[in-house]
């Protein structure tokens, strides 16, 4: 290790705070498509892409020169100052591409969890109402109003509140965990009546402005709705006035297979949040969705100093073009295809396994003490990840109860990449 990396590694203690955590302690010095090198010359395979923000990988050639053009010409006129080219566009490319047939607008702002309060807001403007919906297990951001729409109390939550009131969470499908002698269609109709039930004993339909709800949570372990769950939750906000929000910040962008993982569910929301691999890396958010709901804030009550930025409009033009140039959609799938495969093959010689799941590439494996009870086997997850770090494989935990392991490989992965980081996985499990 290079005396400027035990230097990096020292002032980092002694400045930054622990409450940011660092999954690898090695100094990043640059990076392309799904390969990080650091500054001891080590290469590092990217399995985490900056927890899925990197779809079109590590310095795409495409977003660089959108970038540097950009910057060339202005940083930040500030779009509440005066309008620029690239929001306006970007704005158009949003509502172009997001399913729905009805008129749209779209609004940007920073970060995920900050589209997630403005979704809240444009929603509570709308309808007048004030009460908010989320699901167990989900994650929604680390502001205050996210933080209480979000479950996992640590490390999200603990010692942190009071938090905004008005925030209720309703019953999420976990087919992995469903009742032992309940059929996969008993427990969705189940689950489909305690959320009916749950505008009754909990919070009445009348009072809720939103019901935001991711299409596969992220966080919360990857953890895949069926389809007549999701179009239950959309039909019965339909049926009570109230807005649907999709959660796509960590799906978005051909992550699952599709543009958007809520196309897999044949219904459209009424408003999606949108950010990460939005921008490839730099700090960009929107929310898109029917007219009438963003149009309903008056001028001034929506925006931000940053929201917005040139420079991350220039690149989240390139990454949208790349997306479709590259076929990113159909890659996505492959890729998923080839690491579940390798999952299925390590179950094999592993009892820990327990679960494989995917949409796309949005793939995640579930450790557990034993297949029968489906105890959570969180050490054999950290165990895992610790190995890969120190190996040469960025990984990426999930799940309540931390014992998920998940895969957001860049959707421009080599096969060499992809091979040589499933190689180091394989060892990673041996560990065990």
């Amino acid at each position: 290790m290079s005396d400027k990396t035990l230097e990096l590694q020292k002032k980092r203690k002694k400045y930054i705070p622990k409450g940011i955590s660092n999954g690898n302690l090695n100094i990043a010095k640059e990076a392309s498509g799904a390969t990080i090198i650091d500054e001891n010359g080590r290469e590092w395979i990217d399995f985490a892409s900056a927890i899925g923000t990197l779809n079109v990988g590590h310095n795409h050639p495409k977003v660089i020169k959108a970038v540097k053009e950009q910057v060339d010409r202005f940083l930040h006129p500030g779009f509440n100052v005066m309008m620029y080219e690239s929001y306006i566009e970007l704005a158009e490319k949003l509502c172009t591409i997001i399913p729905g047939k009805f008129e749209k607008h779209a609004a940007l702002f920073n970060s995920g969890a900050e589209a997630v309060e403005n979704a809240v807001k444009m929603a509570r403007k709308y309808t007048n109402r004030q009460a908010v919906v989320s699901f167990t297990r989900g994650f929604h951001g680390r502001t205050n109003l996210t933080m209480g729409m979000t479950s996992k109390v640590k490390p999200y939550k603990f010692g942190f509140g009071p938090f905004s009131p008005e925030i209720y969470q309703a019953p999420y499908p976990y087919m992995y965990h469903k009742p032992e002698g309940m059929s996969e269609e008993e427990y969705v109709d189940h689950l489909i009546n305690e959320f009916e039930d749950f505008f009754i004993s909990t919070v009445a339909p009348e009072t809720v402005a939103c019901v935001v709800m991711e299409p596969v949570q992220g966080e919360g372990g990857f953890i895949i709705p069926p389809k007549k769950f999701v179009q239950a939750v959309r039909n019965f906000c339909t049926e009570h006035g109230i807005v649907f929000v999709a959660d796509e910040i960590q799906t978005g962008f051909a992550r699952t297979g599709t543009l958007f993982a809520i196309e897999q569910f044949d219904i459209d929301a009424d408003l999606m949040t949108v950010s990460k691999s939005l921008a490839a890396g730099l700090p960009l958010s929107g929310v898109v969705g029917r007219k009438e709901i963003l149009d309903a804030a008056n001028p001034g009550e929506l925006g931000g100093t940053y929201a917005g930025s040139p420079v991350a409009c220039a690149a989240a033009l390139a990454v949208i073009d790349v997306v479709k140039e590259e076929n990113l959609v159909s890659k996505s799938e492959q890729i998923g295809h080839r690491i579940e495969e390798k999952l299925k093959e390590l179950s094999k010689k592993h009892v820990f396994i327990g679960d494989i799941r995917r949409l796309g590439s949005m793939v995640a494996v579930e450790l557990v003490e034993d297949k029968a009870t489906k105890l959570p086997n969180k050490k054999a997850v950290e165990t895992i990840i610790s190995y890969a770090n120190d190996n040469g494989l960025l990984l990426l935990s999930a799940g309540i109860k931390g014992n998920v392991i998940r895969f957001l490989t860049p959707l421009v992965i080599t096969d060499e990449e992809l091979t040589e980081g499933l190689n180091i996985l394989e060892k990673a499990f041996d560990q065990v």
